[in-house]
């Protein structure tokens, strides 16, 4: 399982991270996306920890907590979803709210 990390300053570096996820036990990963056409970094991140209560350790400690001016959320990372599963299963269909909007 991994953990995600939302609402990060678009300076952070993996480095950043491990400094501050290795404080509740063995970071095995970390993965920072980047826009694909801005090539400036997305503001969330992924860590893997080594064990699961390492996880939840680092979870319960920084969620809300302040980091480099922002206010992080941190918690279980959900597996992902195919993008045509995402759009049946939340009754979209795949149009785009197109039956959803209000005229």
């Amino acid at each position: 399982m991994s953990i995600y990390i939302g609402n990060l300053s678009y300076e952070v570096t993996e480095e950043d991270l491990r400094g501050v996820f290795g404080e509740y036990g063995k970071v095995k990963s970390v993965q920072v996306p980047m826009d694909r056409v801005t090539g400036r970094l997305r503001g969330f991140a992924f860590v893997e920890m080594d064990t699961e209560s390492q996880e939840t350790a680092a979870i319960e400690a920084l969620d809300g907590a302040e980091w480099m001016g922002r206010n992080m959320k941190v918690n279980k990372a959900r597996p992902r979803q195919d993008r045509n599963q995402r759009s049946y299963s939340d009754g979209n269909f795949g149009n785009n709210n197109r039956n959803n909007r209000r005229y």
